[in-house]
């Protein structure tokens, strides 16, 4: 596959379980190797350049990554010291900004999965990184939390970071991505921009079963 994307721009990638979603991510994020190809983060290379390049991108990918033992707090405390620029401020900036500042000193063992995707997305928004990649945010989450993602997808968009977030969602890829990348069998079926997806078809679902039935021969799913 192949593809850009720009500051302020949302890409939704789009597909079912299983067809290289959270795989591109972690191309991108050095989690796993690449055989060919090239990845830039700003400019940089991620495969010969990992370290600088992900000094530009903060990442969600699958479940959270938390300890346990500890609140709240200490989890967003320990990722802090990674970042020269992310003080106790920031910290109760992005609590606030997943709505867990009320919780942050419960211990991440009594939280419920939903407030934990709220930390894990918390974690990931607190260097408010060039580049911010989003695995299934919405994961977990009550409909309350899932427009809760989609607002802080729109801020941080807003705000001059280039958005790459996932989902099996057509409706929730609609209401926040710029543009729509449609993933299905490890394969990059198309890329389009959301305007004239909505040109040209009633909905992003429909855009997306036009794309994998086009691919299967025009057997209708």
């Amino acid at each position: 596959m192949s593809f850009t994307l720009a500051p302020g721009e949302v890409l939704g990638l789009l597909g079912p379980n299983g067809s290289g979603k959270t795989t591109t991510m972690k191309a991108i994020a050095g989690l796993v190797r690449v055989n060919h190809g090239e990845i830039l983060v700003c400019g940089v290379d991620a495969i010969s350049q990992h370290e600088k390049a992900m000094r530009h991108t903060s990442c969600l990918i699958e479940a959270p990554a938390l300890y346990e033992h500890l609140s709240a707090l200490k989890n967003l405390e320990m990722a802090a010291r990674f970042y020269d620029h992310v003080d106790d401020n920031r910290i109760a900036d992005v609590l606030n900004i997943v709505e867990m500042y009320l919780y942050r000193h419960d211990k991440v063992r009594n939280l419920s999965l939903g407030m934990r995707q709220r930390i894990g997305l918390a974690l990931a928004l607190l260097p408010q990184s060039e580049l911010l990649i989003l695995d299934e945010p919405a994961n977990g989450l009550d409909i309350e939390g899932m427009v809760l993602v989609r607002q802080v997808i729109l801020a941080a968009a807003a705000n001059g970071s280039a958005v790459l977030v996932s989902s099996h969602l057509a409706n929730e890829i609609q209401q926040c991505a710029t543009k729509v990348a449609v993933i299905h069998g490890g394969r990059l079926l198309g890329i389009q921009e959301m305007s004239e997806i909505l040109q040209s078809y009633a909905s992003v679902e429909d855009f997306f079963i036009d794309l994998v039935s086009k691919s299967r021969g025009g057997i209708n799913l």
